[in-house]
């Protein structure tokens, strides 16, 4: 697959899971007695990077798919929403992954993955990164996915580390914690996860996680420690996403900030997370003070959580305005979507 040749750095790369998403249209029916489903392109780096280029950031996303037909749907769906996908490569061996959820609303949203015998993304090796566009991009979005699995983790460590060698300390470099056990080899406890994190860490600028995911990295719940034990770790910024209490972030100078959840009449929770990273990192690369990078990847989560799809319910920055000037994430897609039938 060929692709035009860039002449400038990227706003934001991201790299990891790419899959296809197939949501339920009946709402409060378990997967069993589902009988349609709408699809959509999935995986949290790509959803990230839909979210920044929704938001006027120029992206690309390096991952790979199997050679099937919902590969190439996924490459046609990134091309359709503006991300670069030169860096996402097939992989013959493996099929490309499928997941499913169970929409609950407002707050039990089950995942069925379907990665086996292996997802082809965390068959990115390090001879196929294309270092120099890493090193030159602005922002670079890894998760905590990327090292549950050879080669990937030797390609995200990889990554990272070119990132802290080349562009030092004040690089944009994010590591989305990440933590979903079911993805990793067998069982794998958090204790045998935790030292790849640290290392991950030890090159990262900015760690985004919830606070199971900062249990995990960290072994500490309690969000300020949690935070703190982030900074330790590395980062330079600490966000931890505290659910319905909101979001705290803390910053290696000592600024820090806290802030509460956007209202929003939840519909599908599942997408906010990557709306919020995408927005997130939109917000930190135009250099936004600390309190209104948070308030403003609050409300673009909170527009995610009241939509049904992920990737194209990512909000516009008109969107976002609407949201925080109402104090709701209820607000009208740019869009027609259609929502979840009552089941």
């Amino acid at each position: 697959m060929t692709a035009e040749p860039y002449d400038r750095p990227y706003d934001l790369i991201t790299m990891g899971r790419l899959g296809v998403d197939l949501y339920p249209l009946q709402s409060g029916v378990e997967l069993a007695r589902v009988e349609s489903f709408g699809k959509f392109l999935g995986g949290s780096p790509a959803n990230v990077a839909v979210a920044a280029a929704r938001l006027g950031r120029s992206v690309a996303l390096v991952s790979r798919t199997g050679a099937d037909p919902f590969g190439a749907y996924l490459h046609r769906e990134l091309r359709a929403f503006g991300v670069d996908d030169r860096w996402v490569t097939e992989v013959t061996e493996y099929p490309t992954p499928v997941t499913f959820c169970e929409i609950f609303p407002p707050d039990h949203f089950p995942i069925h993955f379907y990665r086996r015998p292996k997802a082809p993304d965390l068959e990115i090796h390090l001879h196929e990164l294309d270092l120099p566009a890493l090193r030159a991009a602005r922002a670079f979005w890894a998760t905590g996915t990327g090292l549950s699995a050879e080669p990937s983790r030797t390609a995200t460590l990889a990554a990272l580390r070119e990132r802290a060698d080349a562009a030092g300390p004040d690089a944009l470099t994010v590591l989305d914690l990440d933590w979903r056990p079911a993805l990793w080899d067998g069982a794998t406890p958090a204790d045998e996860a935790r030292p790849l994190y640290r290392e991950a860490l030890r090159h990262t600028t900015v760690a985004v996680g919830n606070l199971d995911e900062c249990e995990v990295a960290t072994g500490e719940r309690e969000p300020h420690a949690a935070a703190r034990a982030l900074l330790a770790a590395g980062a330079r910024l600490a966000v931890v996403k505290q659910g319905p209490k909101g979001v705290l972030a803390l910053a290696a100078d000592g600024t820090a900030a806290e802030v509460p959840p956007l209202p929003v009449e939840v519909v599908n929770g599942l997408g906010a997370g990557d709306a919020f990273g995408g927005a997130l990192a939109h917000a930190l690369l135009a250099g936004r003070d600390l309190e209104d990078v948070l308030r403003y990847a609050n409300a673009a989560g909170a527009i995610v959580a009241g939509r049904l799809a992920c990737s194209p319910a990512m909000p516009y920055d008109d969107e976002i305005a609407l949201a925080l000037a109402t104090g709701t994430g209820s607000v009208p897609a740019r869009d027609r979507e259609s929502g979840p039938a009552e089941g």
